[in-house]
């Protein structure tokens, strides 16, 4: 396994050693001594899988209280996968940075607790698998504005093609009225 910090502190690209032969492929999606190695403590609580279609935009979510640290990735099709720093006291508060997941490489995100999440699918049918350090709760729940240009989040959206967007994903707040952390 390879760990590759990111441009956002405690933000990991995980790339995972794979091991193919004639019959298929086969790689450790989690293994708690790597990711110790490469300071990622997680204690995982639960596992979620999305599936969505094409041009589908989830995001950007957090949850305060109950703040999560996510691992995420992708097992059919692609995303472009973005973060978002909410914590005060960080050096890249209000920063976004974005990365693109596949199911045809072994990667993964590590998302510490404090930053927003979200994604846009590429592709049809597409199935993301994310782990998380605390449990969902409704009340918790946050979104964060996906278009705040305050973020400049390059969503890779053809000309003319509007985000297919949740209830709650439409009413997201911008950064600069956002609940955020210390």
């Amino acid at each position: 396994m390879r760990a590759t910090p990111l441009a956002i502190s405690g933000v990991v690209l995980i790339e995972h050693q794979v091991f193919a032969d004639n019959r298929g492929a086969f790689f450790e999606s989690w293994n708690e001594r790597d990711f110790s190695a490469a300071s990622i403590d997680a204690r995982f609580v639960q596992e979620n899988v999305s599936v969505s279609a094409r041009h589908v935009l989830r995001g950007l979510h957090y949850q305060s209280p109950h703040v999560q640290g996510k691992l995420v990735r992708v097992l059919a099709g692609e995303i472009f996968d973005v973060v978002v720093d909410l914590r005060r006291s960080s050096l890249t508060f209000g920063r976004s940075l974005n990365v693109t997941l596949d199911a045809e490489t072994a990667r993964s995100l590590w998302v510490p607790e404090g930053l927003a999440h979200g994604f846009l699918s590429l592709a049809d049918d597409t199935r993301v698998q994310y782990r998380v350090t605390d449990f969902w709760a409704r009340d918790a729940e946050r979104s964060l504005a996906w278009n705040d240009p305050a973020l400049e989040i390059p969503w890779p959206l053809p000309p003319q093609v509007e985000p297919i967007l949740s209830a709650k994903d439409q009413s997201g707040l911008p950064l600069a009225e956002a609940e955020t952390f210390p």
